[in-house]
């Protein structure tokens, strides 16, 4: 904690502590929805408002997945606080999304006051069982002096294990001042905690390192798969790749991780991805998993050689049997591999499929060009691609316009990606959205989304417009749940509850103050795009999108079919 006469601190209560010590850590923002189990927590940020801001929102659910896209983006801690009981439990979604996807995230939920504890009071729930398996530290806080290690511990569990952490505080433990807590041994008002934190950084063995590159240097036809855990090491990858003569693909987490115009990459891989880098995983001898557990199964290779890079060991070997495993940081572990290798002068398998890109290029153009009464989901995405600007933010919701959005858009090297890749939840591209524009106030940041997903948390605009948050929604409006309709289709049954009842989605972002387009025409999309890309209001731009474009798998592209 900085340096506080003694006079003040012995006033400050418990959570004045807390929101102290968020300050020291350099939190700039605090998500969440106030209520009475946590009221002295809220006026501790009342009081330190120029401080820390505290961004209030319509839904719990919504303060979570805001942490988490705030995360996503920054690579800083996110934090979200709610009341006990049914605040609690409305943060879990998007705690769980923070928790699969490995970004930290600090949880605070408020409690009845003590002695009410364990007697079924209202509104109280066993928080500690319910966060038992979403976080990686949970602690309930007991007093000011307690709270000055804690806090700090808390924050650096969910930094060093990029996980979540949890903090439970009973509404008279908050107001408990320095005072009047008394240490409960002699000497432990030494314990005082510390914001000091360095990230792991870790190398593997030279042997392993050794062994990797044995493999490497043997293979032929080398292949390259990238995922979220690769994020920093874009430079690091495409050295590998140029010097091994690799194609790379990224799994949708790890989209970004290389741009999408690069001579080495294949675009994404699995459902959502492109037919080359499913024909090269298939052909290569020796495949290089670099922080990535991508979870389509069946578009692993048959036969190849594997060496895969996660900072977790228990991750090696998960989704393929990796040859050889090396622990530790992948910027880091690939920069110290690359020494080792050997320059390949064959370049046949990576030319081959660098050939084979500029022939899907016009497959994708040829299903973005084709005609629909309706607007092609594809094209839409394609349209709104060309507007972006070359550093914009995107969030991305879970549905089929995630599978035309993560094929169609091809992103350039300064943007950003943020979607609930393993928890893969509907509702959060919205919630990504605020909190990349409150951490960017100067980027273009813009949600793609369907009309179920977003439908969820979708009073979440009048959040956007309370903050003068200029977020862009583009809203793929079909009137289904068209991704599990799809599925049903597939399936061989019956279509059943996947249907809609229409909104219109432009009134409802004018009800909320923000601006309203509609575009069912596709030689008006680009029109209506320009003009409320460009607004300084938060805008709802709903389109109309042909329900017969299936999200196809990369083989199945051409055909239209799932």
């Amino acid at each position: 904690m900085k340096e506080i006469d003694e006079k003040t601190h012995s006033k400050m209560n418990t959570a004045d502590v807390l929101v102290q010590k968020l300050i020291d850590w350099d939190v700039k923002l605090i998500f969440g929805i106030i209520g009475d189990r946590i009221n002295p927590i809220v006026e501790a940020l009342r009081k330190r408002q120029q401080d820390i801001r505290f961004i209030t929102v319509r839904h719990e659910e919504s303060a979570a997945f805001m942490a988490s896209g705030y995360a996503k983006y920054t690579g800083k801690l996110g934090v979200c606080l709610a009341t006990s009981g049914p605040g609690a439990i409305h943060l879990m979604n998007g705690l769980y999304d923070a928790y699969k996807d490995h970004v930290p995230v600090l949880a605070i939920t408020g409690a009845p006051v003590q002695d009410l504890e364990g007697t079924d009071y209202t509104q109280e729930i066993n928080v500690g069982s319910l966060m038992q398996e979403v976080t990686t530290y949970s602690q309930v806080i007991t007093g000011p002096k307690q709270a000055e290690s804690i806090v700090d511990l808390a924050i650096r569990a969910a930094l060093n294990e990029s996980g979540v952490s949890h903090l439970n505080f009973a509404k008279d433990t908050q107001e408990i001042e320095n005072k009047e807590d008394e240490h409960s041994k002699e000497g432990n008002e030494k314990l005082k905690g510390s914001q000091s934190y360095q990230p792991r950084v870790e190398v593997p063995t030279e042997e392993a390192l050794e062994s990797a590159a044995e493999i490497i240097n043997s293979g032929r036809k080398i292949g390259i798969l990238a995922g979220c855990g690769a994020r920093a090491a874009r430079e690091e990858i495409l050295s590998l790749a140029k010097l091994v003569g690799a194609p790379v693909t990224t799994a949708l987490l790890g989209k970004g991780v290389i741009p999408d115009d690069s001579p080495y990459s294949t675009g994404g891989i699995g459902h959502l991805g492109t037919l080359p880098s499913k024909e090269w995983m298939q052909e290569c001898d020796v495949l290089v998993i670099l922080g990535s557990n991508m979870p389509y199964l069946e578009y692993y290779p048959e036969t190849a050689q594997a060496i895969q890079v996660d900072h977790n060991p228990k991750r090696i070997g998960l989704r393929y049997p990796a040859t050889i495993g090396l622990t530790g940081d992948v910027a880091a572990t690939v920069k110290a591999l690359l020494p080792k290798l050997d320059k390949k002068e064959d370049r046949n398998f990576l030319n081959k499929y660098q050939k084979a890109m500029e022939e899907w290029r016009k497959t994708l153009k040829k299903v973005e060009e084709g005609e629909s009464e309706l607007i092609r989901p594809q094209f839409l995405v394609a349209e709104v691609g060309r507007q972006l600007q070359d550093d914009a933010t995107v969030s991305i919701d879970t549905g089929a316009h995630t599978v035309f959005t993560a094929r169609h858009w091809e992103i350039k090297k300064d943007q950003q990606l943020a979607v609930s890749g393993n928890l893969a939840s509907m509702a959060p591209g919205l919630p990504y959205a605020i909190a990349a524009q409150l951490a960017f106030p100067d980027r273009q940041c813009v949600a793609m989304v369907g009309d179920g997903g977003f439908s969820m948390l979708m009073a979440e605009m009048a959040t956007a417009v309370r903050y003068k948050l200029p977020v862009k929604v583009i809203l793929f409006k079909n009137n289904q749940l068209s991704q599990d309709v799809y599925e049903q289709k597939a399936a061989g049954t019956e279509v059943y509850g996947g249907d809609l009842t229409p909104i219109d989605f432009a009134q409802i972002a004018e009800a909320c103050g923000a601006e309203g387009y509609t575009c069912s025409q596709k030689n008006k999309l680009h029109g209506i795009l320009q003009q409320a890309l460009s607004t300084s209001s938060p805008a709802v731009i709903e389109v109309n999108i042909d329900p017969e474009q299936a999200p196809s798998a990369p083989h199945h592209i051409l055909e239209n079919k799932f």
